[in-house]
C-alpha cells in the first residue's frame, strides 16, 4: 500500500512537471503569435498603401477607338 501511494506521488509530480513546461509552451507561442499578428498586420498596411489601382483616371483613360 505505501508503494503504491509512492507510485502515485511520483505519477503526480511528473504530471505536474509536464504540465507546467506545456504551460510555458503555450505562454511562448501565445507571444509568438501575437508578434507574427502584429507583423502581417503591418505588412498588410504597408501592401495596401503601395498597391496601385488597374484602374486609370478618366483623364489617362485612352478614348475607345469608335470615337
Amino acid at each position: 500500500m505505501n508503494q503504491q501511494l509512492e507510485l502515485l506521488e511520483t505519477k503526480v509530480a511528473f504530471q505536474e512537471m509536464t504540465i507546467e513546461e506545456l504551460n510555458q509552451m503555450v505562454i511562448n507561442l501565445q507571444a509568438d503569435i501575437s508578434k507574427l499578428k502584429e507583423q502581417l498586420m503591418l505588412l498588410s498596411q504597408k501592401l495596401q498603401a503601395t498597391q496601385t489601382s488597374n484602374i486609370a483616371n478618366l483623364s489617362e483613360e485612352t478614348p475607345p477607338p469608335h470615337y
